[in-house]
């Protein structure tokens, strides 16, 4: 396992720590549902420091990433951040990622920790026109500050302003008399928030100082659990559960993301299932009747017949209620439809909603 510069920290602070992508990661420290609160209601600090980030520099890095990507990266400005995927040769997906252009020729990949490696070989693959990349994700530190106050409780550390910045955007300057930080606009709660980079060596020093300028905030560190919670109650996919190597953008309700003003790969299959439509979709419900719905758990009609599985499921702490995201066969994914999830060999039944399930 391996650890991340802030391992220390989080075990001195009692947190329930578990081996998650590879490394030895924060789950909860005060519980799942007092942390998710304390994002959706004030600010609350993530260590996301497993993430993976590239940097591609070099005339052709662009041509690179419009090839592997299914977005259009050459709509990005300096300062601009793109949510993306890689798609692969079969109709699947890779992994998710963001596309930082810091500028013209240099650009920043943020991918997923357990498919670091998969990335960079897959990305390498590609890489026929000699763009120069470096795998920064060993010696890069990555906080996320989440939740309505997160401006405000981080605003004194910076000449940034930070209230300013529209959502995924980012800017790179001095933080907690530190330079060179990336402030990034950007997270995975729907809370708003900000993400910074920064190297290792200034994890425990940032750490330290965005806790105290926290503090009348009543800032709290959270951990991988709430991170699950707040963003399947936003709908966002996660890598491994909702999308994988077998799903399609367009079956995860990622068309927003896969543009075919250009050339990428398998685009010209994806661009054939998008014209003749889609059997099966990623769809978000919530539970009518009583039950707590499990990723892999079997979704079927009033019959008893399958229809597709669950690929996240959880109580909503905001909610109060059960909700989840699933793959059904395309008929049964119109917003209202009846459908049930079989708990233990019960039909229990649920309704297709539209996502944010949290507005």
């Amino acid at each position: 396992m391996k650890n991340t510069a802030l391992t220390p920290v989080h075990t001195q602070l009692g947190a329930k720590m578990v081996p998650f992508a590879g490394y030895y990661m924060p789950v909860q420290y005060a519980g799942v549902n007092v942390e998710h609160d304390t994002v959706r209601k004030g600010v609350g600090v993530f260590d996301v420091s497993h993430m993976g980030e590239f940097i591609l520099k070099g005339e052709n890095a662009l041509d690179l990433i419009q090839r592997v990507t299914s977005n259009d990266a050459a709509k990005l400005y300096d300062g601009k951040v793109q949510y993306s995927c890689l798609p692969n040769e079969n109709g699947g997906i890779v992994d998710d990622l963001l596309v930082y252009r810091i500028d013209e020729k240099t650009y920043m990949l943020v991918v997923n920790a357990s498919n670091i490696e998969k990335d960079w070989n897959w990305i390498s693959k590609y890489n026929t026109k000699g763009v120069d990349m470096k795998d920064i994700s060993d010696r890069t530190s990555l906080l996320a500050v989440q939740g309505p106050k997160a401006a405000d409780a981080l605003q004194s550390l910076t000449d940034i302003d930070l209230g300013s910045m529209e959502y995924y955007t980012f800017t790179k300057g001095k933080f907690a008399g530190i330079d060179n930080v990336v402030v990034s606009a950007t997270g995975y709660t729907g809370a708003g928030g900000f993400e910074l980079y920064f190297d290792n060596e200034h994890a425990n020093h940032i750490w330290k100082e965005v806790f105290k300028a926290g503090e009348p905030f009543r800032i709290k560190p959270i951990g991988l659990a709430a991170r699950d919670t707040l963003r399947l109650e936003m709908g966002f996919c996660l890598y491994g559960n909702d999308i994988d190597d077998t799903t399609s953008p367009l079956e995860a309700g990622l068309g927003w993301v896969t543009k075919f003003n250009k050339e990428f790969t398998n685009s010209e299959k994806l661009q054939q299932q998008k014209q003749a439509g889609v059997s099966r979709k990623l769809v978000g419900f919530e539970m009518i009747d009583r039950g707590i719905p499990r990723h892999d758990y079997a979704i079927v009609d009033a019959d008893g017949n399958n229809i597709g599985k669950v690929t996240s499921g959880t109580q909503s702490p905001s909610l109060q209620k059960a909700i989840g995201l699933g793959y059904v066969d395309a008929s049964f994914a119109k917003e209202g439809t009846e459908i049930f999830i079989s708990i233990r060999d019960n039909k229990v039944k649920a309704k297709v909603v539209k996502p944010p399930f949290y507005k």
